[in-house]
C-alpha cells in the first residue's frame, strides 16, 4: 500500500476566488511511474490508487479516516500568504498611507 498525503490546496493562482481551498484533501503518492502508450502517445499509469482523491471538512476527519482503514499518512500543513492582496481601488484611497510621488 502506498503512503497517503493529507494537505489543504493552495489558492489558484489565475483565479482570485478561495474556492476548494477550505477543504482537506487525502490522495495517494505515485507508487509506478507513468508509461507512454506507443500507439496514441498518451501517458498512463497501472496504479490506480492515483486516481483517489478524498475531501474533508477538517484536518482530523482526514486522519481518523487514514487511521481507520489503516493507511500510512503523512500531513503537510498549508502555507499562509506572505503578504495581503492589494487591489487597484486602493491606489485612489483619501486616507492613503503614502502620498503620491508624482
Amino acid at each position: 500500500m502506498s503512503t497517503a498525503r493529507i494537505f489543504r490546496p493552495a489558492k489558484d493562482p489565475t483565479q482570485s476566488g478561495l474556492a476548494r481551498t477550505k477543504q482537506w484533501t487525502l490522495e495517494f503518492e505515485q507508487t509506478s511511474p507513468r508509461e507512454t502508450e506507443p500507439l496514441m502517445g498518451w501517458t498512463s499509469s497501472s496504479d490506480m490508487l492515483q486516481q483517489v482523491r478524498l475531501e474533508f471538512d477538517t484536518k482530523e476527519e482526514a486522519i481518523a479516516y487514514a487511521t481507520r482503514e489503516g493507511l500510512a499518512y503523512r500531513v503537510e500543513e498549508p502555507h499562509q500568504p506572505l503578504r495581503r492582496g492589494i487591489s487597484y481601488s486602493d491606489n485612489f484611497k483619501y486616507n492613503r498611507t503614502a502620498p503620491w510621488t508624482h
